[in-house]
């Protein structure tokens, strides 16, 4: 392997000192001189140094501490003279084992052949590898190391053949030499890795680097994006005394501002005492690649009025941060520059015209460009595309696609990319499988980018199949790759194996990005998984994420959607500034969670902040209204969302009717429905379910049937409301065949809802052994819901032995909910049964399971009152308690009877009367009478079943003081007029 190497024809013996002509070297005969006859050949540490010499004569010298063999050899020959070390021996060695090299000294008599030998030498010389001792220290020499030997006589005269000149340099110096052009050379072809551990080798060898080194490895941090090797080459800069040159500085800022560090870049550009054009461009471009696109171009600004003239480097960096922020008047001012300073016909320059109008959305300037350029290249018409897609014109994008393959251009990744994300948008899913074909064709299917984009376009178009098929085909993927199979998932709402890929995430190395955080946040939020949430959570504060945006609205939405609306207020408080995607994640979360005040509260916060609200924002404010009940403040919203062009909105819409039913305005809901320009299946939908809420089940069958008249293509959720509304009227035989012909008639399969509709249905009627026979044959996964229906039924039918089976089952099926135990401990109190009412709640409490407290609530002016039972919070608490008392006799006179059974509580006979008239429905009704004029509907509201004698004493207070009553408790509205009920006591 080493002659080879060494020979004078061979590429890499490309002479280093002058080729001086001499005749070869004598061949001495074998001699041997020992400083120590007494050292052994395993006490020797060996370092085999080779010379080339021409003709080709090689000179082997044997170095041990104690002597040196010296053996001239040439081709077909063999000879070595044994030489006493009195000659210094300089060679590229590590630092380690240079002192011990250093004293081998060599005998006069050898003089006349290494001198020769020195005059001639013409090439490098290699150390061979090998693992030896010198001076009992290791050395591990690599055999393509590249060096001049020298050998240091012991005479005055410090080189030995010549004096040192400007073709002999030191060795040192030789050695720099080498590895610097090595390492500039990796560095120019784009071979970044080996560029780095070649500045690995040289500071390994104790080698002090130059300018140009500093600046070469730096530029190789930067293509690699490799921010920790670039900090620490940065400490030795500072060791080294660099840290106020020019070029350094220039290349530690281009390093910090690509690798995504850029306060360290803006530290080390604020250090420079003058800054050159090179160091604002990398500025620029760092700020924009950050995401800083407004401050790149307040930094574009700021070096035009220092004097520093702009260059296509800087119009470029400019260009890119107006593309990151969608800047599209700032870059048409950009591009007046480029004009001005006679840039325009640089292609570089008008490829990032094109790029930033694109990016901007603006098809127009991109096809004015397009059309003054002479050729049109693969970047003209990938920016043409791209442009067409950002502004929403898939089908154009796809046109100009197919018009750039008939003008014969071969189209590129970016190109598929580009087009596969239009086809995305147009959901074209059988042009997205003719594209794939293209791909496939052209050798673009093992991409990773062309990949990762057919998976998106494959899972937008709704095949996750076709999505996961393409995914599992890549034989190699990024975290693009693994993000673009995240939304997949996401989209297609399975959340859970979203999350799965978090794990091979983690397992192959892969690095997440923000858009990795928020995906998978996405996912929890989908699925529930609050503690998973919370252990990416800790990820993104450990990774530095927490700073996105995208990530942060993506925590606040994951905790609301999860019910952890605290958690989703702390993160909102820590963020610096909030955007419209922020505040209507907290708006919306805290409507979910039924806090409507702390909604309405936030959204008029968010109004003083500056921050208009958008049609999500008025879909979580009319929620809050619903949850509310507040009719008043619903209108209210009502009247902004019109005036802001909101209502003929489909989705906006449907909030509307849904609010107004709600509330108990079934009127107005019908009223805004019929007016609606356009209608979904959602608006068809809402209203049923409004008819359904009220009890109204003649007017939810004629809602339905006018459904199926017009073409509506009906769901599973329509049924649900369907058979709930014949449930609340009592409607038997109608709900029994509209499930029968759910499935033959609409193609729809009974869901786990469906089958809970039937149970109460036929539970309300009685029918209790045909709700259970229900359960048990026809939904082969029965539900907690299907459980406490019948529970329920066994509650107000009173049959104990029933309601304690069916007790079992719905806490197995539902443990965490306190309804079960709730529901069979009032069986039993209600029986008379204490001792067993009592286990069952400390049963309840001893699982940990909480129960809801009870809780009503009247909006009166505006403002909404909310009561608890007994209450003593209400500043007008005396006035409430004393018209209760006024209304009771009068309500006794009338023949209201107090049906104390409903007191389940072991208490004498008055107690139970008392705590009757003090539930938390009657503090909310006599405030409304004490704090209303004469003849004002009161709209009452419960977040539990309002009890029997609660009913019943309503129906007497609507009689005695004149007033409709409207109460909507958590099953349904009760209209109370005159004495009567709408619910015809069937509820």
């Amino acid at each position: 392997m080493v002659p080879s190497l060494l020979h004078p024809l061979h590429s890499c013996c490309r002479p280093v000192l002058p080729q001086l002509r001499a005749p070869p070297p004598p061949q001495p005969p074998l001699t041997h001189f020992s400083s120590s006859s007494s050292s052994s050949a395993s006490a020797s540490s060996v370092a085999s140094l080779c010379l080339c010499f021409s003709p080709p004569v090689i000179l082997k010298l044997r170095v041990s501490s104690s002597s040196v063999c010296a053996a001239p050899r040439k081709q077909g020959s063999m000879g070595g003279v044994r030489l006493a070390p009195r000659i210094l021996l300089r060679a590229f060695v590590p630092p380690q084992v240079d002192r011990a090299a250093r004293r081998l000294l060599l005998s006069p008599s050898t003089r006349p052949v290494v001198r020769p030998a020195l005059r001639r030498i013409q090439t490098k010389a290699w150390i061979r590898g090998s693992h030896s001792e010198l001076g009992g220290q290791k050395m591990v020499v690599e055999n393509t190391t590249q060096d001049v030997l020298w050998l240091n006589s012991k005479l005055n005269t410090p080189w030995v053949g010549m004096e040192p000149g400007p073709a002999m340099t030191p060795p040192r110096t030789v050695q720099m030499d080498s590895f610097a052009s090595r390492l500039a050379r990796h560095a120019k072809s784009g071979q970044y890795a080996m560029a780095l551990e070649v500045f690995r080798q040289m500071r390994k060898e104790g080698i002090v680097p130059d300018r140009p080194t500093f600046v070469a490895v730096l530029d190789a941090c930067a293509n690699l994006q490799a921010l920790e090797e670039g900090k620490r080459i940065h400490a030795q800069v500072l060791e080294n005394g660099f840290e106020l040159d020019f070029d350094v500085c220039n290349s530690l800022v281009d390093m910090y501002a690509q690798c995504g560090d850029i306060e360290d870049a803006w530290s080390v550009f604020n250090k420079l005492g003058t800054r050159d054009v090179v160091a604002w461009n990398a500025m620029i471009l760092g700020f924009a690649k950050s995401g800083q696109g407004n401050k790149a171009l307040e930094l574009f600004q700021q070096m035009q009025l220092e004097g520093v003239e702009a260059n296509t480097g800087t119009f470029v960096s400019a260009l890119n941060a107006c593309a990151s922020v969608g800047a599209l008047q700032e870059g048409r001012g950009v591009h007046e520059q480029i004009i001005q300073s006679g840039c325009d016909s640089d292609p570089v320059v008008v490829h990032s015209l094109m790029d930033m109008y694109a990016r901007c959305g603006s098809a127009e300037d991109v096809t004015r460009l397009f059309n003054m350029m002479p050729i049109h290249d693969i970047v003209a018409w990938n920016a043409m595309i791209l442009a067409h897609v950002k502004c929403g014109q898939g089908q154009k994008a796809l046109d100009l696609y197919r018009q750039m393959r008939e003008q014969g251009a071969k189209p590129n990744s970016i190109t598929f990319v580009g087009v596969l994300n239009a086809i995305a948008g147009l959901g074209a899913i059988e042009e997205g499988r003719r594209v794939q074909e293209e791909v496939i064709q052209s050798h673009y299917d093992l991409d990773v980018g062309v990949g990762s984009s057919l998976v998106h376009m494959y899972s937008k178009c709704g095949s996750l199949e076709d999505a996961t098929r393409v995914f599992n085909r890549m034989t190699s993927r990024d975290i693009v790759t693994m993000n673009a199979m995240i939304l997949a998932y996401v989209r297609c709402g399975q959340g859970q194996k979203a999350l799965e890929l978090s794990r091979e995430i983690h397992r192959t190395g892969l690095e997440p990005t923000p858009i990795t955080f928020a995906g998978l946040l996405n996912a929890c939020a989908l699925s529930g998984s609050i503690e998973e949430g919370k252990r990416i959570h800790t990820q993104v504060v450990r990774r530095g994420c927490e700073s996105d945006v995208n990530v942060r609205n993506s925590l606040i939405d994951m905790y609301t959607k999860c019910g952890s609306v605290e958690d989703a207020w702390t993160v909102f408080e820590q963020m610096p500034t909030h955007d419209m995607v922020a505040w209507n994640a907290m708006i919306v979360g805290y409507a979910k969670s039924e806090q409507g005040q702390k909604t309405i509260s936030l959204s008029r916060q968010m109004q003083a902040e500056g921050v208009e609200p958008d049609r999500v924002t008025f879909v979580g404010l009319l929620n809050a209204c619903a949850s509310l009940a507040a009719l008043e403040q619903g209108k209210q919203v009502h009247d902004q969302v019109t005036q802001r062009g909101y209502d003929t909105d489909v989705f906006v819409g449907n909030n509307i009717v849904h609010m107004y039913a709600k509330c108990g305005s079934i009127e107005d809901a019908q009223r805004f429905f019929d007016k609606m320009p356009t209608r979904d299946v959602i608006s068809w939908n809402v209203m049923l379910g409004g008819y359904a809420i009220m009890g109204q089940g003649k007017e939810a069958l004629g809602h339905f049937e006018r459904m199926c008249q017009e073409g509506v293509a009906v769901d599973s959720v329509t049924f649900a409301a369907l058979l709930t509304a014949c449930s609340r009227a009592g409607l038997v035989n109608e709900g029994l065949r509209y499930f029968e012909t759910m499935g033959s008639a609409h193609g729809i399969s009974a869901t786990a809802d469906h089958h809970a509709c039937m149970v109460e249905l036929l539970s309300r009627a009685g029918r209790l052994d045909d709700a259970e026979s229900l359960i048990k044959t026809v939904a082969t996964d029965p539900n907690a819901p299907a459980w406490k229906g019948l529970l329920a039924a066994c509650r107000v039918q009173g049959t104990v032995d029933m309601g304690s089976r069916i007790a079992k089952r719905a806490v197995e099926s539902d443990p965490e909910s306190a309804a079960s135990y709730v529901l069979l401990s009032n069986i039993y109190a209600a029986a008379g049964k204490w001792e067993l009412s009592s286990s069952i709640q400390r049963q309840r409490l001893a699982r940990g399971v909480k129960k809801e407290p009870g809780r009503s609530w009247i909006e009166v002016d505006g403002k909404v009152h909310s009561f608890m039972v007994d209450d003593v919070r209400h500043p007008q608490r005396s006035e409430i308690r004393a018209e209760l008392r006024r209304l009771l006799p009068l309500m006794k006179e009338a023949g209201y009877v107090p049906d104390t059974k409903f007191v389940l509580h072991n208490v004498s006979e008055e107690e139970k009367v008392r705590r009757l008239c003090h539930h938390s429905e009657r503090f909310a009704m006599a405030y409304g009478f004490i704090s209303t004029p004469p003849g004002t509907i009161l709209r009452v509201f419960k977040n539990l079943r309002v009890c029997g004698d609660c009913h019943t004493a309503t129906k007497f207070m609507s009689k005695i003081v004149g007033r409709t009553i409207i109460v909507r408790d958590a099953k349904r509205f009760h209209h109370f007029e005159d004495g009567k009920c709408s619910c015809n006591d069937y509820w």
